[in-house]
């Protein structure tokens, strides 16, 4: 009997299944995987007041018991984590991935909801840099994050995204994934129109990973889908750049198909990959 490959992640619930553990969970099936979740938040999303998000954050022995489960009582190959929402929940992430050794660690380091303007909490950010990004094979920022871990400003340019990947690797990440995507099209002139371009750097080379821009609105949970999907390459043998390079294939694919849930948000399809790019 074939064993599965077993991978986990640490990050919030989304009830609307767009983003968070849920499409962690629905991207590590689709490359064949056994996930298992531990919750650190619950997201919610109300639809009588315009899509305005909650985050409750779940109790540290809570989170602690569903880690020791995770770890202890199964083990996981890889692990990624999204929102943490609390310095505990850093913590104690920190605390199960040092203690059981895990080398495929994927660092996903949101700190704000889509549509949200401010960081979750800046002390909480200084933590995830802290703790977390030592122990990163990959981190995996948009622009906003890799300012934040950087400690730079606005990102608008490609020169300031290797000043902000060389920053992140020196805090410890192996290998840095910064996500330039439409934000980065739209800042600097020197982006291909239609081109949608993001940066990897292991420390000592840049490498630039290009695709076509992908016209949609239905974007809820694409990095989410993006880091499970580099995890989910780790787990199953891939080097870092290839991880990221099939991650990028799949994530555009599930883009390219996205759909909507209500007149506010719309998630990607991660099983569109199905149809050419199957596990």
């Amino acid at each position: 009997m074939t064993e599965m490959i077993k991978v986990a992640t640490i990050a919030g619930s989304d009830a609307s299944g767009g983003a968070g553990l849920e499409a962690d969970l629905k991207t590590f099936s689709e490359y064949g995987l056994y996930g298992m979740a531990a919750v650190t938040v619950i997201a919610t999303m109300d639809p009588d007041n315009g899509w305005a998000h909650g985050v409750y954050a779940l109790p540290e022995e809570v989170i602690d018991a569903q880690l020791k489960t995770v770890f202890k009582g199964v083990g996981p190959i890889a692990c990624k984590t999204g929102m943490l929402g609390t310095e505990y929940a850093v913590e104690l992430t920190r605390k199960y991935i040092s203690e059981y050794k895990l080398d495929h660690f994927v660092l996903d380091p949101v700190m704000v909801c889509k549509g949200a303007n401010q960081p979750l909490s800046p002390e909480l950010n200084t933590a995830i840099a802290q703790k977390l990004l030592p122990l990163a094979e990959i981190a995996t920022p948009n622009l906003f994050e890799a300012s934040q871990l950087a400690g730079m400003g606005e990102i608008t340019t490609l020169k300031q995204m290797e000043e902000a990947c060389k920053i992140i690797a020196g805090k410890g990440a192996r290998h840095v994934f910064l996500k330039g995507g439409s934000k980065l099209a739209q800042s600097d002139s020197s982006i291909e129109k239609g081109r949608a371009v993001d940066l990897y750097y292991d420390g000592q080379r840049f490498e630039q990973i290009e695709s076509s821009l992908i016209d949609t609105t239905w974007t809820h949970g694409a990095g989410c889908t993006t880091a499970a999907a580099i995890t989910s390459g780790l787990a199953r043998g891939l080097k870092a750049y290839e991880a990221i390079v099939l991650a990028k294939k799949f994530i555009s694919e599930s883009l390219s198909h996205g759909f909507p849930l209500n007149q506010w948000v719309g998630p990607g399809n991660p099983s569109a990959w199905r149809k050419g790019f199957g596990v």
